[in-house]
């Protein structure tokens, strides 16, 4: 196989599917916490949903996993799935209200190019809450290529977008 096909630019994740243990429990985080809107259910072993009235951006089943365990840290499969905040005044409100319900996270990181907040959802998935920051701000080094990092995302400073 070559290497001459590119994907085109305008491509995107348009949605995940997730197995979870109980649908009940992910819709409660993924719907009452986070606040997705569902858009369908196929009784009450799936659900679709989503942020602005599209389709769905996250898929929800018990089709195979109903009651069952997490998946172990050190297997393969999803690492996180990242949501993406329009603004930083955004990522902060979610920040507010995490620290509301005292929902914990796993950590948070200023990568150059994003700002992002760790949790996982009741079935251990990861979840990366985060914004980009605009193009003409991402530090590129002098090849050209990107210089991400990971740093301590400043809280504090993140909260007072929304003070």
């Amino acid at each position: 196989m070559t290497n001459d096909y590119t994907v085109p630019a305008q491509t995107s994740i348009g949605h995940v599917h997730l197995k979870v243990s109980d649908l009940q429990q992910a819709l409660d985080f993924y719907c009452r916490l986070l606040g997705f809107e569902i858009t369908t259910t196929y009784g009450d072993q799936a659900a679709f949903i989503s942020a602005g009235g599209y389709h769905h951006h996250i898929g929800l089943n018990t089709w195979h996993s109903k009651d069952g365990p997490q998946a172990p840290k050190n297997s393969t499969g999803l690492f996180h799935t990242a949501i993406r905040y329009p603004t930083r005044s955004d990522l902060a409100e979610i920040l507010v209200r995490l620290r509301s319900e005292s929902y914990p996270l796993t950590g948070a990181s200023d990568h150059g190019v994003s700002e992002a907040l760790y949790l996982n959802d009741p079935d251990g998935n990861g979840v990366e809450l985060y914004w980009d920051r605009p193009r003409e701000e991402w530090p590129f080094n002098k090849d050209g290529s990107l210089n991400m990092y990971t740093r301590p995302l400043d809280l504090v400073d993140l909260l007072q977008e929304i003070e």
